[in-house]
């Protein structure tokens, strides 16, 4: 894989996934924050681009990790992938999120006040995510699925499907944010030395579930959303050159 400076960290990922760790060891966000380029992603961290490009380029190819390209998905698979896979994740995991929370709360609070914090953040991505995916599973991906199963669009009452988009990128950047903000509360997911089972367990759920919904939110900003806006343009064109 041959990777440039002045490509966007979303096109990098998009090209293939593997690529992702190394942005996360470095703490560069490249879903919510993905039209950044490599170099001006290592001028705000004061990394070497050339260096940053080799680390890029020895992810891919060391190991025998499996990339799926989900770039050669049919769009409407991959709307499906993306609610059954991502979306059913958020929804069984926010509840047993929260209740560990609470118990934390509970036990470690007054010792760890920032349990508080973190417990109240996390309250918000839960009621947050739970609306936005409503939003996308009866508005947007039924359009999606739409583009992609028919020569003819008809007009949708949002206007253009590049509207729905613009707020979808919206939430994911301030819930994006807000688990950010947990991750640095929680000292990147760090337990203390007197946490608990149940502390070591909440907070590698939280983890896992940061790390769940950056690929959740690649997949929609980098991949499916710029698909389908070019889908509808070509069909629109179509359209209008038929007639």
């Amino acid at each position: 894989m041959n990777f440039k400076e002045n490509q966007t960290i979303g096109e990098i990922v998009a090209q293939d996934y593997r690529t992702a760790s190394v942005f996360q060891s470095h703490g560069i966000d490249f879903c919510c924050k993905g039209g950044r380029t490599v170099n001006e992603v290592c001028e705000s961290k004061n990394i070497a681009a050339p260096a940053l490009v080799q680390e890029l380029q020895s992810a891919t190819t060391a190991g025998d990790a499996l990339a799926a390209d989900y770039r050669t998905w049919p769009l409407d698979l991959l709307a499906d992938y993306v609610e059954k896979k991502h979306h059913r994740y958020v929804a069984a995991k926010t509840p047993e999120l929260l209740q560990y929370l609470d118990k934390l709360c509970q036990v470690h609070g007054e010792r760890h006040p920032e349990l508080l914090e973190i417990r109240d953040e996390f309250g918000h991505v839960a009621d947050e995510l739970a609306a936005h995916m409503q939003k996308e599973e009866m508005i947007l991906f039924p359009f999606v699925r739409r583009l992609a199963n028919q020569k003819q669009v008809a007009q949708p009452p949002f206007g253009t499907v590049q509207n729905p988009i613009n707020m979808m990128m919206h939430e994911h950047s301030v819930e994006g944010e807000r688990l950010a903000k947990i991750s640095q509360l929680s000292s990147q997911y760090t337990p203390p030395a007197d946490g608990c089972t149940t502390y070591r367990v909440a907070f590698a759920m939280l983890k896992e579930f940061e790390e769940d919904l950056h690929l959740h939110i690649h997949l929609e900003n980098n991949i499916m959303f710029p698909r389908a806006i070019e889908m509808e343009k070509q069909l629109v064109q179509f359209e209008v050159s038929a007639n």
